[in-house]
């Protein structure tokens, strides 16, 4: 303690002698008594005693304080007042007013005898430990104390006192029990220290979130009335932030959990907005702040666009969107939920889409994005909302096609409103573009060139706007202004921002380039600009001239004769100096806002003074300024053979293409020949089976056909016995009907063996079909198909010889039924009849010929059904005839096939050579290249490794094919 001492001896005014024995007198009490009354009343006078002695008793009594803790924790009243004087002596804050003067001083020596203290008692681990076991306790008087104790350690020694709890057995679990603590005053001190416990410690952070920290102080949140409770719903959102920034652990963890959802009814808010409290605006600049820690562009990509799809389907964008169009909403919430809404939507497909069609609630509706770029271009709104809607717009054209072409859409000639109602996106951009607010010009033209960020076709989309500067003057196009005003001389601001956008815009659009150079003017400005030797103010317009200029020379077509590359670099090289060009291109990243700039996404500037370089044109600077300089230096001959290479490199390039074309074509069309077969099998395995269960039904029906020959017979013998013909006349009427339905199911068979006939031929069709359309993948698979007609041809002769016996069968069925029909005649006129009354006779004579008559009439019938089965059975046989002279004839075709099959062999052997040819033509020009110092890109080289394994591919595929032949 010697440092604590020489610190006590060093302050100005130190206390009085009998106060400094009185602390000594005390601390021997608490060592020395046995009774605990005395120790306890001396520890309560060292706790009076430690505000105004802080050092005196930090001193002396802090280890008979630790020795109280240790010795008497079955006294609840002692261990308070020693957690008391503990907390009083290493908290730093001040209860006492310190005049002006001294207030620096003091606070600086309060805070280094704060560390000191901390440093004292966290040396011994053990201390925290007791600390942290003494928080178990529910007592108010041990537990609350123990709290801001622990909380004042976190304050000044955090990482130190962090590690310390991270290695004690549950130490943070114990400390998460304190916000399920029934009394408020412990649970929001439990908040604070655990604030103070989980900043900048990633284990810890996983940790208290995984024990259900959450779910607690969502609860807490809720029930202290969301927005607007009070300062422990700040301490609750603080809490959080600090377990989800930059922890992606935890902020999967919160998605995953549906807490997203529960953040949506912090954001209801009323019709009347006005008159919100401080508090309240603090909560809600608190809750947009953390929406925006899950949806941060510095997340990683793929937990972002969950968060950011999470928050579409809970509604949570919607209800941010009705914040934004809402009246009286405070300034600093409008600011911030703009800020918000731009990165929930940023690079989200589905949630640019949602924004893009909202409304503000004004007569006539107008678009969200509309109100917002009405206030950027507003010189008159705060420099704070304008930076927030260039923030916002920016996220809403980031990776958004689709929002880029309508953007653009509202400048081209046929979308724009003639009757001047409404005012679009595009009018807006404009008029701030040309405005005399330097500010609105330089946001008007970033937001244009995120209109075309990465997007050829917009960009030339934008080559066709067209512009009417005075009445009488023929319109100028949106690029000749924007040079013209260039060349007026306006601020630096206006030419930055000016000169931004015609970077972007050309970058990577040849006829962007030559719309440029097309005018004369263009190129000698910017020449001019570049050659004069101008204050450090005008450096920056400089370095982006040259930019412009780098970019007029290396997205050059030499489409132009008089603005060619060549020329242009002599250009250059006469009037400015290749040296003086390069060192004039590196003042932009050299530029001290440059590196601030492209840091983050957001445009976040202290005054607009700052506001100079855009984030995005940050990248663009990156990636153009090392391949202007190489294209610079390069010489003519260089240039000449670099083209020829890339002609070459291309018509090589379409070469393959069109070859992987016409294979990934042939590929397609193996697969659906290959479906086909595999369709025609399972067809043929059907009709296999469905021939196998006929053969079964017409072996049942000659079975029963049998038998009931057998009992007719018997029954004819019965009736010759018997005298009674009212018995023969109700059998035989049954029997009849038996050969009927026998003859109607032979009928039913015959026509499902027909149906199955057709559908052969319409097999076959499908196979000739097939087999006639052009094409090497043909070829490949006649050898399979011809297989599978060979299968065919064999099933259709089962199929006949089956038909002929059953012929043979209904034909024996006629005669057996011819035969029984004879028999009956003959035996009806064989049975006597009794003599009865002539009445009777007539009768029964009358129903006897009823009848007969039936009968005959029904025996008719199935003769003429017989003959009908008979002439389609010949009609089977000549479709069988017409199936054979079928296949003959695709024979004949399979032959011509595989003739086609060499020639196509022969052809694709002779272009294997052509290909062998060009890549030793391409292997010597890059040898070339070598030689004369060009680096060959990696691309070239897999480019030809992939055409050596696609010729490998084409001779396995020729391989393939002649075996099939074989």
């Amino acid at each position: 303690m010697n440092f604590l001492r020489g610190v006590m001896g060093g302050q100005s005014a130190g206390p009085q002698h009998t106060e400094a024995e009185t602390i000594q007198k005390l601390c021997d009490r608490v060592a020395s008594s046995t009774l605990l009354d005395d120790r306890r009343d001396a520890v309560r006078a060292l706790k009076s005693l430690s505000k105004k002695y802080r050092l005196e008793v930090g001193i002396q009594a802090m280890e008979h304080l630790i020795h109280v803790l240790q010795t008497d924790r079955s006294d609840s009243e002692i261990i308070g007042y020693a957690l008391d004087t503990l907390f009083n002596i290493i908290s730093n804050d001040e209860e006492e007013e310190v005049d002006d003067v001294e207030e620096e001083n003091s606070t600086r020596q309060s805070e280094d005898l704060g560390s000191q203290f901390t440093e004292i008692f966290i040396k011994q681990q053990e201390n925290v430990t007791l600390l942290l076991s003494l928080l178990e306790e529910f007592d108010f008087h041990v537990r609350w104390p123990g709290v801001k104790l622990l909380t004042s350690l976190l304050k000044q020694l955090g990482p130190q006192v962090q590690q310390i709890i991270l290695v004690s057995p549950m130490g943070v679990s114990r400390l998460m029990d304190l916000l399920a603590d029934s009394r408020e005053v412990i649970r929001n001190d439990g908040v604070l220290l655990l604030q103070a416990l989980t900043r900048s410690n990633g284990a810890i952070q996983k940790i208290v979130a995984f024990e259900n920290a959450f779910e607690r102080l969502l609860d807490i949140i809720t029930e202290e009335g969301n927005s607007d409770g009070g300062i422990v719903v700040e301490d609750c959102l603080i809490l959080l932030q600090n377990l989800l920034k930059n922890n992606n652990s935890n902020q999967n963890f919160f998605k995953e959990g549906s807490y997203i959802q529960r953040m949506k009814p912090w954001f209801e808010v009323g019709d009347e907005n006005s008159g919100w409290s401080a508090q309240k605006v603090t909560n809600l600049h608190l809750m947009l702040q953390l929406v925006r820690v899950l949806v941060s562009p510095t997340n990683p990509p793929g937990a972002t666009s969950s968060c950011q799809k999470a928050m579409f389907q809970c509604g949570l964008l919607q209800q941010l969107c009705t914040i934004l169009m809402a009246t009286g909403v405070h300034a600093d919430i409008l600011t911030e939920t703009i800020n918000t809404v731009s990165e929930v939507i940023r690079g989200c497909q589905v949630n640019q889409d949602y924004f893009a069609s909202v409304n503000a609630p004004s007569n006539p509706p107008r678009p969200a994005i509309v109100v917002l770029l009405m206030s950027m271009v507003n010189e008159r709104q705060p420099f704070v909302l304008r930076c927030a809607v260039l923030y916002c717009f920016q996220c809403f054209l980031y990776k958004n096609q689709k929002g880029q072409g309508e953007i653009v859409s509202t400048l081209l000639p046929s979308t724009i409103d003639a009757t001047g109602n409404s005012v679009s996106a595009g009018q807006l951009l404009c008029g701030g573009l040309f405005s005399a607010d330097s500010l609105s010009n330089w946001c008007a033209a970033v937001a244009l060139a995120h209109a075309l960020q990465e997007n050829a076709t917009q960009k030339e989309q934008l080559l066709r706007v067209q512009l009417a500067t005075s009445i009488g003057n023929p319109p100028v196009s949106l690029l000749q202004q924007c040079t013209n005003i260039l060349s007026q001389g306006s601020k630096i601001q206006t030419r930055v921002g000016l000169l931004m956008l015609l970077c972007t815009w050309l970058s990577n659009c040849p006829i962007a380039v030559t719309h440029f150079l097309h005018n004369s003017a263009n190129v000698p400005f910017l020449t001019g600009q570049i050659a004069e030797n101008l204050g450090e103010e005008e450096q920056l317009v400089q370095g982006l001239c040259a930019l412009l200029l780098g970019i007029s020379i290396y997205f050059n077509d030499n489409s132009l004769e008089s603005y060619m590359k060549e020329k242009l670099k002599q250009l250059i090289e006469k009037r400015i100096g290749k040296e003086n060009f390069i060192e004039k291109l590196g003042f932009i990243s050299k530029h001290e806002l440059y590196s601030r700039a492209s840091q983050k996404p957001q445009p976040n500037f202290p005054s607009p003074e700052y506001m100079i370089f855009d984030h995005e044109f940050t990248k663009l600077v990156k990636e153009l300024e090392g391949v202007i300089t190489k294209a610079i230096y390069k010489s003519s001959e260089e240039d000449k053979k670099e083209e020829e290479v890339k002609k070459t490199l291309e018509q090589h390039d379409n070469i393959v293409t069109h070859y992987k074309n016409v294979i990934r074509e042939q590929d397609l069309q193996l697969e659906e020949l290959k479906q086909q077969i595999s369709t025609l099998k399972c067809q043929n395995e059907q009709l296999q089976t469905a021939v196998t269960q006929q053969v079964s039904q017409i072996q049942q029906h000659k079975d029963q056909y049998n038998l009931l020959k057998v009992q007719l017979g018997k029954d004819n013998q019965h009736q010759v016995s018997s005298s009674d013909g009212a018995q023969m006349n109700g059998i035989q009427p049954e029997e009849i009907g038996r050969l009927r339905e026998e003859i109607e199911e032979l009928k039913s068979n015959q026509e499902l063996l027909q149906s199955q006939l057709a559908e052969k031929d319409s097999l076959i069709e499908n196979l000739k079909s097939s087999l006639t359309t052009p094409g090497t993948n043909e070829a490949t698979a006649s050898a399979g198909e011809s297989e599978q007609i060979a299968e065919l041809k064999q099933e259709l002769t089962t199929l006949k010889s089956q038909l002929i016996s059953q012929s043979g069968e209904i034909t024996k069925l006629q005669t057996e039924k011819q035969e029984l029909l004879q028999k009956t005649e003959a035996f009806a006129k064989s049975v006597p009849v009794p003599v009865e009354s002539e009445t009777v006779i007539a009768a029964k004579t009358a129903d006897v010929e009823g009848r007969l008559s039936a009968l005959l009439q029904e025996t008719e019938e199935l003769k003429n059904e017989i003959k009908a089965l008979s002439e389609e059975r010949d009609a089977i046989k000549e479709q069988l005839d017409s199936s054979n002279s079928t296949i003959a004839i695709l024979q004949n075709e399979r032959n011509k096939l595989e003739v086609d099959i060499t020639d196509s062999k022969k052809e694709q052997d002779d272009l294997l050579v052509l290909l062998a040819d060009q890549d030793q033509k391409i292997f010597s020009l890059k040898n070339k290249l070598k030689e004369f110092g060009h680096p060959i890109e990696e691309e070239d080289e897999l480019e030809s490794g992939d055409q050596d394994d696609e010729d490998d591919e084409d001779e396995d595929d020729s391989k393939d094919q002649s075996h099939i032949q074989l």
